[in-house]
C-alpha cells in the first residue's frame, strides 16, 4: 500500500485540487496491481510547488539553472523494496501544470496525474537518459495512466 504525505507552498494548488490528498490517494488507488505494494507500506512524500522554488531545487541538486515540472529524489536506487520503505520525494511545479492558464479544468487534473506518474516512475529507478530506457519507461508510464484515468475520472 501507497502512504502519501502531500504538502503544499503555493497556495494555487488549493484553487484548482482542493482536497489534494484525496486526490492523489485516489490516483495511487488507481495503479494497477503490479504498482500498488498490496502486502508493503511504501512510502513517499509530494511537495507541490511553484517555478520559483522548483528552480532553486534543480539549480542545487541537479545544477540546472531553469525551473522544471518535476523533480523526483529516490531514497535509493532500489529494485527490490522491503515493508516499511520510504521511496523518496517528488516536488510538482503548479506553473508547468497550469499552461497554459486558460486550460479546463480536467485538462489540468490529467496533466498533473500523468506528471506524478513520471515522477513515480523515477522513485522506483526507471530514468530516460537512453532511448531503451525512455522507451521502457513511457510504456509503463503509459500503462498506469491508462489505469487511473479509467478510475479516476
Amino acid at each position: 500500500m501507497i502512504n502519501l504525505d502531500v504538502l503544499s507552498e503555493d497556495i494555487n494548488w488549493s484553487k484548482k485540487i482542493r482536497k489534494k490528498e484525496d486526490f492523489f490517494y485516489k490516483v495511487c488507488k488507481a495503479f494497477p496491481k503490479k504498482y500498488k505494494f498490496i502486502n508493503k507500506k511504501i512510502y513517499l512524500t509530494l511537495l507541490l510547488s511553484n517555478n520559483n522554488n522548483i528552480k532553486k531545487l534543480n539549480k542545487q541538486f541537479r545544477d540546472k539553472d531553469k525551473p522544471t515540472d518535476i523533480l523526483s529524489f529516490p531514497v535509493k536506487r532500489k529494485k527490490k523494496l522491503e515493508n516499511n520503505f520510504y521511496l523518496g520525494d517528488i516536488i510538482m511545479s503548479f506553473n508547468y501544470m497550469n499552461k497554459p492558464k486558460k486550460q479546463k479544468l480536467r485538462i489540468f487534473k490529467h496533466k498533473v496525474i500523468k506528471t506524478f506518474i513520471h515522477g513515480f516512475l523515477h522513485l522506483l529507478g526507471f530514468d530516460h537518459v537512453t532511448l531503451k530506457d525512455y522507451k521502457k519507461m513511457i510504456i509503463e508510464e503509459e500503462k498506469i495512466y491508462q489505469s487511473v484515468i479509467k478510475k479516476v475520472n
